[in-house]
């Protein structure tokens, strides 16, 4: 059986290169069980035969069959300085199946008017207040997000995944007008994800029917200068999976607006794919074949009047184009060289193939619904399969004892794996629907004279004052300064609601069944 054959979905993984010779080895292996099975000469024979080349078969499967399975949904959207709408429900499929683990949403511009800016920087965007309270009561914590004035790069996760994801880190590149402002440009956020290292990259390229090569430029510039401080990691295409994702603003070439449209109306999408900018320009650049993307299966998602379906009445009339892209890269397996070989014989595997993961699209599609602005948001989602290489979060945290605001609480943590840990690390209270790590009702700092050894277990006091007098349902999270990240969490736990919330007329009084 062909485990990795054609499928109606795109799929890349990172065995592509070695994948081939794993499956002829296990089809091998399966040829020689038949064989086994069919000249056994004896029953005690035959089984210890058939169970051994059972086993081979089982490893190689095993070397290329991913263990876990994660869904990932990413929504790209220029909202074209637009405020967001009030129901951002039916753009997220909140409801769909199998039920979502990350959420990725790069918006390009994002209102970034000076005054307007300026006060994001303060408190939240609009944009990012409407996603945050749409996703919170479903379980989801915005994990981290970078903004360089109108691009903006959100990631929830489900509360579950937290301390898997670590090592948080975002920059940026500015490339309108000559690199000096931020109107274009990519914003990145990059992870490890269950030690899977994972970048998103975010742009807003040049506009224009003519400038096709500056927006290859561009993103290549993207790649070259952006950086990040991990020794394994330290540029865009050293990790595993790259998302590329925005208003990549390529257009529809040579087409005229008149058969651009009537393609269109009648469902021929297919007609203009070859004349597709990205598409065109992926067969003259090595580095953009290394970029998978989906079918264009959906209308173009520029330009469209506002509040509407039609595309652009305007005096200018913009050709209708697919500026709004969603693509992915696996990293390639390097090919050894002869002086590779030898060494490998005697240093064993790099850990690659055995903690390989695969990346495959389940859909790719705009949503025509949302009308705010003279783009439609365009959607992609991805089975992300992969071993995880650990399962164990590097700080255990729980509450100790009944918590209430009439008295002091107490909590214990310990450390269970060694980590680059700092007195500036902190233990949240946090509300169970908690929006993101620094929505927290209190916090208490770790132990501050010197650092706490590996299973050591420590206690912290949180004053009483500091506790909610309602009570509710609560988590506690050891937050990393050096990670940027929620390394541990508690289970869910009561906080009681405290006499003095009676008292000072938060609640009514309960006196023989009767409130007063």
């Amino acid at each position: 059986m062909d485990f990795l054959g054609d499928t109606l979905r795109v799929r890349s993984d990172s065995m592509s290169s070695s994948g081939s010779k794993s499956k002829m080895l296990l089809r091998q292996r399966v040829a020689q069980l038949l064989t086994c099975i069919e000249d056994m000469s004896s029953d005690d024979e035959a089984s210890e035969e058939v169970s051994r080349t059972l086993d081979e078969a089982f490893q190689l499967c095993g070397r290329f069959i991913a263990t876990d399975a994660f869904r990932l949904y990413m929504v790209t959207w220029n909202v074209a300085t637009a405020e967001p709408p009030e129901d951002v429900t039916s753009l997220l499929q909140l409801d769909v199946q199998p039920p979502t683990d990350l959420y990725v949403i790069g918006l390009q511009e994002v209102n970034a008017t000076p005054v307007r800016f300026i006060s994001d920087l303060i408190v939240e965007d609009s944009w990012s207040h409407v996603f945050m309270d749409t996703l919170a009561p479903r379980g989801f914590v915005k994990v981290t997000s970078v903004r360089m004035q109108g691009l903006l790069l959100l990631i929830f996760a489900k509360q579950v995944h937290l301390p898997f994801i670590r090592n948080i880190q975002s920059t940026y590149t500015r490339t309108g007008i000559f690199g000096y402002w931020g109107n274009k440009g990519g914003v990145s956020v990059r992870f490890s994800f269950y030690g899977h290292m994972v970048c998103f990259v975010n742009c807003h390229l040049a506009a224009h029917m003519n400038n096709a090569l500056q927006r290859v430029d561009e993103f290549e510039y993207i790649l070259d200068t952006q950086d990040f401080d991990h020794a394994d990691t330290p540029h865009v295409l050293d990790h595993k999976v790259v998302f590329w994702f925005g208003d990549l603003n390529f257009r529809i070439a040579d087409h005229g607006l008149h058969f651009l449209r009537s393609s269109i109306n009648g469902g021929r999408l297919n007609l203009l794919w070859n004349k597709d900018q990205l598409t065109m320009m992926k067969s003259k650049e090595p580095f953009l074949q290394e970029f998978d993307e989906g079918p264009l299966n959906f209308k173009p998602t520029y330009k469209f009047d506002r509040n509407s379906d039609t595309y652009d009445t305007s005096g200018k009339k913009r050709k209708p184009a697919w500026t709004d892209r969603i693509l992915w890269r696996i990293k390639p397996k390097t090919l050894p060289s002869e002086d590779d070989d030898e060494r490998a014989s005697t240093s064993g595997d790099d850990g690659y193939d055995d903690y390989p993961i695969m990346v495959t699209q389940d859909k790719y599609t705009s949503d025509m619904t949302y009308g705010v602005s003279d783009h439609k948001p365009v959607i992609a989602t991805f089975s992300v399969e992969l071993r995880k290489c650990f399962d164990t979060p590097l700080v255990h945290v729980s509450p100790e004892g009944v918590w209430s605001a009439d008295h002091d609480a107490l909590l214990n943590y310990t450390v269970q794996e060694d980590f680059m840990s700092s007195t500036w690390d902190w233990i949240g209270l946090y509300k169970v629907g908690f929006k993101s790590p620094s929505d927290y009702e209190t916090f208490v700092w770790v132990r501050e004279d010197d650092l706490p050894e590996t299973n050591e277990v420590i206690q912290l006091t949180v004053d009483k004052d500091d506790i909610p007098l309602l009570g509710g349902q609560y988590v506690l999270g050891y937050y990393s300064t050096n990670m940027q990240s929620i390394i541990g969490l508690s289970a869910n736990f009561q906080i009681l609601e405290s006499k003095r919330a009676v008292m000072e007329g938060l609640v009514p009084e309960n006196v023989n069944g009767l409130n007063k």
